[in-house]
């Protein structure tokens, strides 16, 4: 099969959103200028640099009551900072009742119960109980080709990792299992790793 997706692709259900799979999911936490505070899942997410070390997340949709974006993003304009959460298999339906269309007042910590806690680089609440956060503070927030889309970079400013997560000096993800994002609505869970030598190493 070939399509252009111009065209469309004439199936039940766009299958883009099924191929570029797993995606991690950046949890992110954000207050806006008034103090309110925001929390929700983005699976366009990914670390994209080392040193600094960065992170970058992409908001697709809009909110009647945000403009042409989402509270995330809104709340990022304003205070230009923000908070990946990682997000854990055991947290998946805290996660998943983050992500509806909530009207902007609402508090998405309260409303899925949530234990939250200060970050100490930046005027942010992060998940408490997450195996890790990242801090971090806006570069640039890009405009993508197509309405509502905006690409979010931030240099991470802070990091807390969960101490079982450490397991011999390493982070361990089989600690926690990471909950990834597939398509549709779909999500799978890391439960094996293994591992590969570059050449020449």
């Amino acid at each position: 099969m070939f399509y252009r997706p111009e065209d469309g692709h004439g199936l039940p259900h766009n299958p883009f959103n099924a191929i570029v799979t797993p995606r991690p999911i950046g949890w992110i936490s954000t207050r806006g200028a008034d103090g309110s505070e925001n929390l929700a899942p983005y699976s366009f997410f990914n670390a994209v640099a080392y040193v600094p070390p960065q992170v970058m997340f992409a908001s697709t949709s809009a909110k009647p009551d945000r403009g042409d974006t989402k509270d995330t993003v809104a709340n990022i304009r304003e205070t230009g900072v923000f908070c990946v959460n990682v997000v854990e298999y055991a947290m998946k339906d805290a996660m998943n009742r983050t992500s509806g269309p909530w009207p902007r007042d609402t508090d998405e910590f309260a409303l899925a119960g949530i234990e939250r806690a200060a970050c100490r680089t930046i005027a942010c609440s992060r998940v408490a109980g997450a195996p890790a956060n990242l801090e971090c503070r806006l570069t640039q927030i890009v405009k993508l080709e197509g309405e509502s889309n905006f690409a979010v970079f931030g240099e991470v400013t802070g990091v807390h990792l969960r101490d079982d997560c450490l397991r011999d000096g390493v982070f361990d993800v089989l600690a926690f299992h990471p909950l990834t994002r597939m398509g549709y609505r779909d999500y799978s869970v890391i439960r094996e790793t293994f591992s590969l030598n570059r050449p020449g190493e």
